[in-house]
């Protein structure tokens, strides 16, 4: 990295300033070649240590565990069968391994692997289907009652300021997993991360997910 500037000191005591226009490095170690139209005796070498950061204004929020989705991973579909499906497979394993937050009759609630925002949960259909709008009476009934339970839940855990929710239906409409229900409960705050894309002054709330699925089971809102 090129230096900036070298400061001169000339007769009398008197400081000047003489400008780095470049670095050559003729076997020997790096030589400064400097331009100045008055006498020096010695040269001091300043380094970008020497100067202070570019700030850009920007909040950095590093998130390396989605690194996994980006890449691909078993928590990714190969095909839309059920012997394929991360939310059949979590439905097997128990409450802690599944991450599973609350099962009912016909759904159960998930921590989303990949969160958007800290408490980011899913309520998806125990059946493998793609469809709201083909959901049986008592199932919709089920989904939507345990829709409205999770976000009380969310309300007295986590006093959030808002939510997103949403169902994505088909890939085209940005699901994940387009082959099994599922519905997204994600909470917001005032200045924290935006819901696409990250913007200056964000602000982040850090839990593991197992603590949190943990708390939000034990609060459970019936």
């Amino acid at each position: 990295m090129s230096n900036l500037k070298a400061l001169v000191r000339g007769d009398g005591g008197s400081s000047q300033k003489s400008v780095v226009s470049s670095q050559k490095n003729d076997g020997l170690g790096d030589r400064a070649i400097t331009k100045t139209a008055t006498q020096f005796e010695t040269a001091e070498l300043l380094t970008d240590q020497d100067f202070p950061a570019q700030e850009d204004g920007y909040e950095r929020l590093w998130t390396p565990h989605r690194a996994a989705y980006i890449r691909g991973s078993e928590n990714q579909p190969l095909t839309d069968d059920p012997e394929s499906c991360p939310f059949c497979k979590a439905l097997k394993k128990s409450d802690e391994d599944g991450l599973i937050v609350y099962r009912s009759e016909y759904c159960f609630v998930i921590m989303n692997l990949y969160p958007y925002n800290n408490g980011h949960i899913m309520v998806v259909a125990n059946r493998h289907e793609p469809l709201l709008v083909n959901l049986k009476k008592d199932e919709y009934r089920d989904f939507t009652d345990t829709v409205l339970v999770g976000v009380r839940t969310l309300e007295k855990v986590l006093h959030p300021d808002g939510f997103n929710l949403g169902v994505n239906q088909g890939r085209v409409a940005g699901a994940g997993v387009a082959a099994h229900l599922h519905q997204h409960i994600i909470p917001r705050w005032l200045g924290d991360a935006n819901f696409f894309p990250l913007i200056a002054q964000t602000r982040t709330i850090g839990q593991l997910l197992t603590d949190l699925r943990a708390k939000l089971a034990q609060n459970w809102d019936q």
